[in-house]
């Protein structure tokens, strides 16, 4: 979500216009998208040295900044997305004792990739945007989930400016008839807590202060419980995968962006106008991965175990809402080493 950043605004508590409502569907499919250059530099982790104006600072690796956006391939639009309802199988029980069973072959997922290639987001410490890690992981969420069985779970990514993208997603869920609604992100801070350094000889901006994991649900989605249970377990996966959780959320020092803390030991807050959150007609979640402004934890959010981790977390969490047993997390080598002698 990133709410902070200022050169690329795009604001999620910004309430829809009546006629804004009335958008085109984006084609919910699996699309030949790519992340951005810098993003694939980032992941070959070529090594350069990069010094801090303000103090000595760890050397990092270092991703080429991309000298224009990436063109990734438009959504296909329609004017009506299937009208099927939700199958029995899929619609599910308010969680808890007596919850339904869902078919995980009929159970439709939508995993939205955070702002667009024309409002990237955040930047990172070196200059990536927001956009290019959102999509990244968030394939790689949609890939484990349909290796697991769930194969009616579909990527969504939206074009254009902020404020049209947020009733495009909106609405192509609501359409769509979904059973649960993730959106993916990646924390940053407000400005006044940035910090300058330079990176590749340019200037950018830092905070080491926070990190971490958090997942954000609203009060104002007709299917609270339910999404407060999802974020729950997603939460409750994170941190099993041995992922902390932001808490700066509930520090005064966060000003109008400091949120109500529901669930201290998932790391789940409430944020009840957030348009992908309050105007989605099925259960949902916003799940910020971790923070790309924090120099460290940027490195991690593109390294494949750092994203094999949230994408199991994420499984897992969908796998336990639907009432299906999670494989069992895997011991460490060593401990196992011993269990076998």
């Amino acid at each position: 979500m990133s709410p902070f950043h200022t050169r690329a605004t795009s604001r999620f508590d910004v309430p829809l216009r009546g006629c804004a409502i009335i958008v085109a569907v984006v084609a919910l499919a699996l699309l030949p998208v790519a992340p951005s250059h810098a993003f694939l530099d980032f992941l070959k982790g070529s090594p350069k040295k990069s010094d801090s104006p303000k103090s000595a600072t760890p050397k990092h690796a270092a991703p080429t900044r991309h000298t224009a956006p990436p063109k990734h391939a438009a959504s296909s639009v329609q004017a009506a997305a299937p009208k099927s309802q939700r199958s029995e199988e899929a619609r599910l029980s308010k969680p808890g004792a007596g919850a339904q069973k869902c078919d995980p072959a009929k159970f439709r997922l939508l995993v939205d990739v955070g702002h667009t290639a024309k409002s990237e987001g955040a930047l990172s410490a070196r200059n990536v945007p927001e956009f290019d890690f959102n999509l990244h992981l968030s394939q790689r969420i949609v890939a484990k989930l349909k290796a697991e069985g769930f194969a009616l779970t579909r990527l969504l990514v939206t074009e254009g400016k902020a404020r049209p993208s947020l009733g495009t997603r909106v609405a192509a869920a609501n359409n769509w008839h979904a059973d649960l609604f993730l959106a993916i992100h990646h924390d940053s801070v407000p400005d006044k807590m940035m910090e300058n350094w330079e990176f590749e000889g340019k200037k950018s901006h830092f905070s080491d202060r926070f990190s971490g994991y958090g997942v954000f649900v609203s009060k104002s989605n007709p299917y609270f419980e339910e999404s407060f249970q999802f974020g729950k377990l997603i939460g409750n996966g994170m941190r099993a995968q041995g992922i902390k959780f932001a808490s700066q959320y509930t520090l005064p020092i966060m000003g109008k962006y400091r949120h109500d803390l529901l669930d201290k030991d998932a790391g789940v807050y409430r944020y009840d106008h957030l348009i992908v959150l309050m105007k989605t007609q099925m259960p949902a979640a916003l799940l910020e991965a971790g923070s790309i402004i924090n120099r460290d934890e940027e490195l991690e959010m593109v390294s494949a175990e750092r994203q094999d981790k949230t994408a199991a977390a994420v499984t897992t969490a969908v796998k336990q809402y639907c009432g299906l047993p999670a494989a069992p997390p895997q011991a460490p080598a060593d401990a196992q080493a011993k269990a076998d002698h």
